[in-house]
């Protein structure tokens, strides 16, 4: 998988992706959400992060008639992440009251009762479907930890210096 990461004002990365739009697209965009979140430690986040693009690429493909889409993940607050999918399709989604029995039309409901926030932005090409989760600290990386066997001072016996 070939993911273009770019620096953000918040010191975290961005990853972004342009795929075909087509069904085998969608495994890659969870590949790409969980890629991301699990470089920022946050890994708690990675199944709803990875359903909701699941279900924008998926919305992408079925009614866009696009033949590529852009998998975007960025932080843009440190607490918060943002999915997003940009097409070349202008037709808005819609949030469908789907009934029970109903084969497909769940997709935005599972981004709305996902998602702290969704939208969607119109652009002069296309839009932009968007979705953003709220996340907690970052932890970090794992080779980023220190070793089991790394001396931590135990803050309990450490003496301030007086003079």
């Amino acid at each position: 998988m070939l993911m273009t990461a770019s620096a953000r004002h918040t010191g975290h990365p961005g990853y972004s992706e342009t795929l075909p739009c087509n069904e085998a697209s969608v495994s890659t965009a969870r590949l790409l959400v969980r890629t991301a979140l699990a470089t920022w430690g946050l890994d708690a986040a990675a199944d709803d992060g990875a359903l909701i693009v699941s279900e924008l690429v998926t919305n992408a493909v079925r009614h866009s008639g696009s033949a590529a889409c852009r998998v975007i993940v960025t932080r843009p607050e440190p607490s918060l992440v943002r999915v997003a999918v940009t097409d070349r399709s202008r037709r808005m989604p819609d949030l469908l009251n789907a009934p029970a029995d109903a084969v497909s039309g769940r997709g935005l409901a599972l981004v709305d009762a996902l998602a702290d926030r969704w939208g969607t932005d119109r652009m002069h090409w296309g839009k932009r479907v968007w979705a953003e989760l709220r996340v907690g600290p970052s932890k970090p990386a794992q080779d980023d930890r220190p070793a089991p066997d790394d001396h931590v001072p135990d803050a309990g016996r450490c003496k301030a210096a007086h003079p």
